[in-house]
């Protein structure tokens, strides 16, 4: 039954969406469909209010404002870096988890930016302008430079983040203008033990039992902002079968993917990521084996790790599925033959499919190198990191924004500095680690004579080199790195500091790989992928969804289970089913705060449930909302069924997964005591409820 769904959702290729699936723009919400099957379709008022109210993550996440005092709620996992970031050997907030009892216990995290979505323009025609009969290189070089001035002109002070999109794979391209704020202080965290409740083993999974959340404010001025729009709470929660809606940003998705891009990554791309990923989940669980210290600095890794390689086997069994990837075949085959039936279409994008399939296969002949040198020059490090940032700013600044490399553009550089300067802690033990094990990977990728292997490792052991490097730098102070940046290129070039002068090594092969990569495989695929999409456009036009693209997105469904293994699996869990779970022993051991509270808990609270709402990863910290645009959930996570979603959606056992409102404010409540923030987030459903009344 999976199987004839997937080829039935695929066989109109970019046709308009069935059930209730999409990641829909909040300027092509289709409100009138929603409406036509749950009664309710939202109007502009209320998407231009979740839309100010939802925030994104510069990390990677979502959340939303639950308090007119700008009280983020987002997951667990996506502070995770900030946490770990804030605690010390004496204080792991990782494990002891973190409350700010007081408004001057808030703790600033070093790295956290977050965006809240001003505006969307449509910039398509000023786009196609400056890249008209253009092709390939030319054609490439001009978008980005066309894009980076429209982000530039866009953003007038360090207050605004301006993102120029492709939409459509180039159908459209819109301009995204955000409110950035760069001060954002931790408030709230259980403990990790209760968050990532299950581990490994539970993750994607369902049914599940976590309450991965936690709460972060956004100050503006040293004081905490204040905000007109932020979203209230549902008195009562969701129940089966309610409208649910999920506003967020999710990551990326390959929809629209040509086979032949689909064959790449089944083929190549996605097989070594997950061997490289097992390799580092061994490397950082042997780590952790040295003692308590190690294992809390890299706690974060590894569960990114761990996460990253279950999410990726998901992708893999999907691409490996016979009848999906038949399906995707036939519905290519499809279109391709309507193109050729039209004349028009057929000279303006009858050989992009072969000119896709032929730039695919020259990425293939260069990508170990690529991903070795280019996409993986940082090594995994933090120090390299800033090494490598360091030495291309020096060379990229000077240039006209427009001839930059686009994440030096000026529109990019508060984000960039931010990281730079970040007085996040570096663990020398950990950075060898890093490091050691990419320099190893290198030789083995390219070779033993490979003439920048020989380069860079010269006479030295990978691990030999890692503890030079480490032991030579100067970069874990935060005010050195100033001080290069602000010295610019002649500091750099006459250096002693061994990570910079390892990036400066590295950094012309790189770039040359890089250049190499940009003008004969990325133009061809872009340019020729905005060609197919001009098509599709041509004869679909909006009634469907663009893929993702880390941009703020709307999606609906309902609270509903589904069907594993020819049994049912009911959408809600509870926390009579938290309690039963705990075997005391990791990953399923409860905190004492829990074990402590449990006389005092309802067991038929609410804990996690799931909807049919179509999400992807970067929806991590959106909130499930009700029709009235109140927050009922928390999403953390999809099932397993789910992972081939960067694929396709399949309405029957796709599901996201989140946390309860209920949940929520009972463990605030009454295990962490936690009333300052109980109070803040109901404040706001107590006014909506007495406004609803007609008291003021």
């Amino acid at each position: 039954m999976k199987h004839l769904i997937a080829i039935g959702l695929l066989a109109g290729c970019m046709s308009i969406a069935r059930a209730d699936e999409g990641m829909w723009t909040f300027d092509n919400f289709p409100s009138e469909k929603v409406k036509q099957k749950y009664g309710f379709g939202p109007d502009r008022e209320w998407l231009d209010h979740v839309r100010l109210s939802s925030v994104r993550l510069g990390g990677g996440c979502s959340g939303s404002i639950v308090s007119g005092s700008a009280l983020v709620m987002t997951n667990h996992h996506c502070a995770r870096s900030c946490i770990e970031q804030v605690s010390t050997p004496e204080k792991d907030r990782m494990a002891e988890g973190f409350f700010a009892r007081t408004p001057a216990d808030e703790v600033r995290c070093p790295e956290m930016e977050i965006n809240q979505l001003l505006e969307i323009a449509d910039v398509t025609e000023r786009v196609n302008a400056a890249t008209k009969g253009l092709s390939d290189r030319q054609y490439n070089e001009a978008q980005k430079a066309e894009m980076s001035k429209i982000e530039k002109e866009c953003a007038t002070s360090d207050t605004l983040r301006c993102d120029a999109v492709a939409l459509y794979h180039g159908g459209l391209y819109h301009l995204y203008k955000y409110r950035r704020f760069q001060d954002v202080r931790l408030v709230f965290a259980p403990e990790a033990a209760i968050a990532h409740f299950g581990g490994d083993p539970d993750n994607f999974m369902f049914p599940r039992y976590s309450l991965d959340v936690s709460f972060l404010r956004i100050y503006d001025d040293g004081k905490p902002a204040k905000t007109d729009h932020y979203l209230r709470w549902s008195p009562s929660g969701v129940k089966e079968g309610d409208l649910t809606f999920v506003s967020g940003n999710p990551g990326t998705t390959s929809r629209l993917y040509t086979v032949a891009e689909l064959e790449y990554e089944r083929d190549v791309t996605v097989p070594r990521r997950l061997l490289r990923l097992a390799e580092m989940r061994g490397m950082y669980t042997q780590f952790q084996e040295l003692g308590p210290e190690q294992k809390r600095i890299s706690m974060n890794s590894l569960l990114a790790v761990e996460n990253s390689v279950k999410a990726l086997r998901g992708r893999h069994e999907a691409l490996l599925d016979k009848a999906f990837f038949e399906s995707k075949v036939a519905a290519e085959q499809a279109f391709c033959a309507r193109v050729e039936a039209d004349p028009s279409l057929k000279k303006s994008c009858g050989g992009a499919w072969d000119a896709i399939a032929g730039a695919v296969e020259e990425e293939r002949k260069i990508q170990r190198r690529y991903d070795a040198v280019e996409a993986g020059g940082s090594f995994g490090s933090t120090l390299m990191g800033f090494a490598r940032t360091l030495v291309r700013l020096a060379e990229e600044l000077p240039k006209p924004n427009e001839k930059r490399l686009r994440e030096y553009a000026d529109s990019k550089l508060p984000a960039v500095k931010q990281r730079l300067f970040s007085t996040a802690p570096i663990y020398d033990e950990l950075e060898v680690l890093k490091l050691a094990f990419a320099l190893t990977k290198l030789r083995e990728d390219l070779g033993p004579d490979d003439p920048l292997v020989k380069k860079v490792l010269g006479k030295e052991s990978p691990r030999d080199l890692a503890e030079a490097l480490v032991r030579g730098n100067h970069l874990k102070d935060a005010a050195v790195r100033k001080q290069f940046f602000e010295r610019g290129k002649g500091a750099l070039e006459t250096t002693e500091d061994s990570m910079i002068r390892l990036a400066r090594l590295i950094d012309p092969d790189a770039r040359a790989l890089r250049k190499k990569y940009e003008d004969e495989i990325e133009s061809v695929l872009k340019k020729n992928g905005e060609l197919i999409a001009r098509a599709q456009f041509e004869i679909y036009g909006t009634a469907t969804y663009p893929d993702a693209t880390f941009t703020l997105r709307l999606s609906y469904g309902q609270a509903k289970g589904f069907e594993q293994d020819g049994k049912p699996v009911a959408p809600f869990t509870t926390l009579a089913g938290l309690f039963d779970r705990n075997t005391g022993r990791e990953p399923f051991l409860l905190p004492t705060a829990w074990l402590s509270a449990r006389g005092s808990l309802a067991m038929d609270t609410p804990m996690n449930f799931c909807t049919n709402n179509d999400i992807i990863g970067g929806n991590s910290g959106s909130p499930v909302l009700d029709r009235e645009g109140r927050v009922t959930g928390l999403i953390f996570d999809g099932n397993i069924q789910s992972l081939g979603g960067d694929y396709w959606f399949d309405e029957s056992v796709n599901r996201a997964v989140a946390v309860h409102s209920a949940v929520l404010v009972e463990a605030l409540d009454r295990v962490y005591s936690a009333g300052r923030i109980r109070d803040e987030i109901l404040a706001g459903r107590i006014r909506s409820r007495k406004v609803a009344a007609g008291e003021r």
